[in-house]
């Protein structure tokens, strides 16, 4: 399954509400759409309130002191940093104190899951620190998905792909709008709105920015979903997989790759024809049309020159 799928299927798997009912038989959802709507609603609130309270959680919440030894990395949870970016956060960390906590959950057995922060536990480790400042979170699971994502957006490293992925997840498991969801994120509206332009492009090149997903920022993801609305989706899986697959190809190249084909200008330059260092005539040839203009005093002579040019183009015609 690609990364973009598991995502998809992650955002599939979160439950819009946590109601349990003792009884046996499970109450009969509205028949009506007014009845639906309701219902909907009520479920988008309560898990916008979720949103809000995770949030403030892990703005307002004291880091403590975590021991390394127990701390849990979950498969697929891991942001992948390129070789520079994991290399550039250890020089980091090493000669800076930890800026941004991680966040964990308890586990049953009194150790930690980690939610986010799997990169900057992996760096301590590896600089041989037994211990790392982190948040622990009281959520359940239909939230976990969420912590990750808001403890991630306040990182400066998040790529704007890996923020979409994020703000589709959130949109499709609670209904909230663009403008609801760019007030959650604390970002203004047409950032979210350029953002979710990456959601315009084909599903084969979402697929491959899952894998590389630095390589395409908004702004370009923005005029290649125009490419793709005025026809161009070849040119653009095209131009998406060369800068997946080519470090050297750049964005601007990327984008300009799928603009569209202009049509071949006409470079001939006039012919002028001078008698001595008089200028007797120009003739331009363009689009199928001869053209010659006659200066100064041989502008009397045109209707001769016309006559003679008659003349000839019937010779060479008969040539033929």
């Amino acid at each position: 399954m690609s990364t973009a799928a598991k995502q998809k299927a992650k955002a599939a798997g979160i439950r819009l509400d946590d109601d349990s009912m003792d009884t046996p038989s499970e109450p009969l959802a509205p028949r009506t759409a007014p009845g639906q709507l309701i219902g909907l609603q009520g479920r988008v609130h309560s898990q916008q309130a979720e949103i809000e309270k995770l949030k403030r959680a892990l703005e307002q919440r004291a880091p403590g002191k975590l021991p390394l030894e127990k701390l849990h990395e979950i498969p697929g949870r891991r942001r992948r940093l390129t070789s520079a970016e994991y290399a550039e956060l250890k020089a980091n960390l090493t000669a800076y104190p930890l800026a941004q906590p991680i966040t964990v959950r308890e586990r049953p057995d009194g150790e930690y899951d980690i939610v986010a922060g799997h990169n900057r536990a992996a760096v301590y480790r590896e600089l041989g620190r037994t211990e790392i400042d982190g948040i622990v979170l009281d959520i359940d699971d239909s939230m976990v998905e969420y912590a990750a994502f808001f403890s991630n957006l306040l990182s400066p490293t998040l790529s704007d792909f890996e923020k979409f992925w994020g703000f589709k997840s959130l949109q499709e498991s609670t209904g909230i709008t663009k403008e609801e969801l760019a007030k959650a994120a604390g970002i203004s509206d047409s950032h979210v709105g350029r953002i979710m332009k990456f959601d315009l492009l084909p599903s084969e090149s979402k697929d491959l920015l899952a894998t590389c997903p630095e390589r395409l920022g908004s702004n370009a993801a923005e005029q290649m979903a125009k490419a793709v609305a005025e026809g161009r989706e070849d040119k653009v899986k095209a131009a998406i997989e060369r800068l997946v697959s080519d470090n050297t190809f750049t964005q601007a190249q990327a984008v300009a790759a799928t603009k569209a084909d202009r049509a071949p200008r006409d470079r001939h330059e006039p012919m002028v024809i001078r008698r001595g260092a008089r200028k007797v005539c120009q003739i331009s040839a363009r689009n199928g049309v001869v053209g010659v203009s006659f200066s100064g005093s041989a502008a009397d002579e045109a209707d001769q020159w016309a006559e003679k040019i008659r003349v000839f183009i019937e010779a060479e015609l008969g040539k033929q």
